[in-house]
C-alpha cells in the first residue's frame, strides 16, 4: 500500500485533529456545505444508482478509506464505535436535510444552485487528485456560498418541508451506504492495507467525482459515476502484494540425495554405464536434480 497521505484528509486533519473527528469532518461535510441538498434537488435520490453513488462518492469515497486505513490505529471494536458515532448522526441529518430541501428550493434558483454544486464537486475532485492543484482552487464553502448568492431569491421563501417517506428513506439509505462502506473497510482493514494502493484509489475516486459533476450537467449517463468508482476499486486492488500462505513463507528444504535414486553431479565427468557415479566425486558434491529420460538416462529438470 502506498504510504502517501490523502491530500483532502491531510488538510482537514491539520484543522480538526484526531481520527474520529477527522472521519466526522470527511463524512458530514457534504451535509454542511450544501452539496447533499443540491443533489437532492437535482433528483439524485430517485434511483438506487443515485443513492449508491451519493453514499459511496459523496459521504464515503477515498477520503473515508484513507482515514480508516492510515489514521485509525485503535483496535477493531474502537474503530467500529468511531464509525457508528459518526454514521448514526449522518443518517439522521441526511433524512432531515432531505425533508428541508424543498424549503431551500424556495430560496434559490434551483438550476443555478445545481451548477454551483457541480462546480464544488469538480473542485473536490481536483483537490483529491492533486494537492498542488487544490492549493490554487477556492474552498468548497466559498464556491457554494457564491452559488447561494448568485441564485438567492428572498421574495419567494416558504417553509415547505417534505415528509414523503420514500424521500426520507432514500436520504437515510444514502447515509447507510456510506456507513456500510466504512464498516466494511474496518472489517477488511488488515487485508486492505496490504493489497490496496491508496494513491490509485484516490485518483480513481477523483475521476468518479468528476463524472458525478458531469452527470449533474447531464453530459454523461447518471450511472456512469458508479461504474467509474467500481473500475477505480479494481485498478487499486493489487493481489500480488498479499502475503503468501503460511506454508509458503518457510524456505523449502532441499531434498537429500538419499530421498531418491543416485543422480550424477554437475561436476562428474560422466555417469558410469550402470547409472551410478564415481563415489570419489559425489561424496562432497550437491546432487543435481533431474528426472528419468525416455532412454532411462538422467536429464536435468527444466525448471533448473
Amino acid at each position: 500500500m502506498s504510504s502517501s497521505r490523502h491530500p483532502v484528509a491531510l488538510r482537514l486533519e491539520q484543522r480538526v485533529g484526531g481520527a474520529t473527528r477527522l472521519l466526522a469532518t470527511v463524512m458530514l461535510l457534504p451535509l454542511a456545505d450544501g452539496i447533499f441538498a443540491a443533489l437532492v434537488l437535482a433528483g439524485e435520490l430517485e434511483t438506487w444508482a443515485g443513492i449508491t453513488q451519493i453514499g459511496l462518492l459523496v459521504f464515503g469515497g477515498s477520503a473515508t478509506l484513507a482515514v480508516i486505513l492510515a489514521e485509525m490505529d485503535d483496535d477493531p471494536w474502537e474503530q467500529v464505535t468511531s464509525v457508528l458515532v459518526v454514521g448514526v448522526p449522518l443518517i439522521l441529518i441526511a433524512a432531515v436535510e432531505a425533508a428541508l430541501a424543498p424549503t431551500i428550493a424556495t430560496l434559490v434558483d434551483v438550476p443555478t444552485f445545481e451548477r454551483f454544486a457541480a462546480l464544488v464537486i469538480l473542485a473536490i475532485a481536483a483537490k483529491t487528485a492533486s494537492s498542488t492543484i487544490g492549493d490554487y482552487l477556492p474552498s468548497p464553502g466559498i464556491i457554494i456560498g457564491l452559488g447561494f448568492i448568485a441564485s438567492f431569491q428572498p421574495g419567494s421563501f416558504k417553509f415547505v418541508p417534505d415528509y414523503d417517506p420514500m424521500l426520507l428513506f432514500s436520504a437515510a439509505a444514502a447515509g447507510g451506504v456510506a456507513v456500510a462502506f466504512a464498516l466494511a473497510v474496518v472489517a477488511l482493514r488488515p487485508y486492505l492495507r496490504r493489497v490496496v494502493d491508496i494513491d490509485r484509489f484516490r485518483f480513481g475516486s477523483a475521476v468518479a467525482l468528476g463524472t458525478l459533476a458531469l452527470s449533474i450537467f447531464q453530459l454523461v449517463p447518471s450511472q456512469a459515476p458508479l461504474v467509474v468508482f467500481g473500475v477505480a476499486g479494481l485498478l487499486a486492488f493489487n493481489p500480488e502484494a498479499a502475503p503468501d500462505d503460511a506454508g509458503d513463507d518457510e524456505p523449502q528444504s532441499v531434498p537429500d540425495a538419499d530421498d531418491g535414486p543416485d543422480r550424477p553431479t554437475p561436476s562428474s565427468p560422466a555417469a558410469t554405464p550402470d547409472g551410478g557415479s564415481d563415489a570419489s566425486d559425489t561424496d562432497d558434491e550437491e546432487p543435481a536434480y533431474g528426472y528419468p529420460g525416455e532412454n532411462g538416462a538422467e536429464e536435468r529438470a527444466p525448471w533448473l
